[in-house]
């Protein structure tokens, strides 16, 4: 399923499970580079499949920021632990991609501060200042499969929120400067003693779902 860049709407869920190519793909970026995130955990993909009628890809697909291939992808994944910069076309591709209907979901990886500094500094140069606000917990995003009544931490510590980006009164773009990993499901990789939302499966099945029928 493509995005076209002058059309701003998804297709709605019925054409997407009748259309031939009906199954959702989704792409872990490589930004600023060669930044990319090795651990993120695609449990969430699985776990789509089983609890709805939604069909997925079980694996994430490696894409550019910068390249056209971006535009193939209505749900995107970028996260990491470090300090980065979208070069210049990076910047342009991600504004396109997200005013023609594409959906990001982002975050810090471990609740990296460096990474959520650079986040935030990165996305003001893309869409303007003062764009991310808090997501109401009463917001459809935390029923749309399951109902999440509240976000929780690893280790405790700040309550964690969950922040958007909204364009015409639909929600592109998810953010937590808490880390969103799934770690129970991924291989190899730990969070070496920093803090994920605990309850992060279901948040994502709800934030891909949410994507998809909005």
């Amino acid at each position: 399923m493509k995005i076209v860049p002058s059309l701003c709407l998804f297709m709605s869920l019925a054409q997407i499970l009748s259309a031939k190519e009906g199954v959702i793909q989704c792409a872990n970026l490589i930004y600023g580079g060669t930044h990319t995130s090795r651990c993120f955990s695609d449990e969430f993909l699985s776990a789509v499949q089983r609890d709805t009628a939604v069909a997925t890809e079980r694996r994430f697909k490696s894409v550019k920021l910068a390249s056209n291939e971006l535009f193939q992808y209505p749900f995107v994944v970028i996260t990491g632990e470090e300090d980065f910069h979208f070069t210049s076309k990076e910047r342009e591709n991600l504004k396109k991609y997200l005013e023609s209907g594409g959906f990001m979901l982002a975050s810090a990886g471990c609740s990296s501060k460096k990474f959520d500094q650079a986040f935030r500094r990165e996305i003001s140069a893309v869409i303007g200042r003062d764009k991310l606000k808090k997501v109401p917990m009463d917001h459809a995003i935390f029923r749309t499969v399951h109902k999440i009544g509240g976000l929780k931490l690893n280790h405790g510590g700040e309550d964690p929120r969950l922040e958007g980006v909204e364009f015409g009164g639909k929600l592109v773009l998810i953010y937590s400067s808490h880390g969103l990993n799934d770690t129970a499901h991924t291989e190899g990789c730990c969070c070496c003693g920093g803090n994920e939302i605990s309850n992060s499966l279901e948040v994502n099945v709800n934030i891909l779902i949410y994507a998809v029928l909005h």
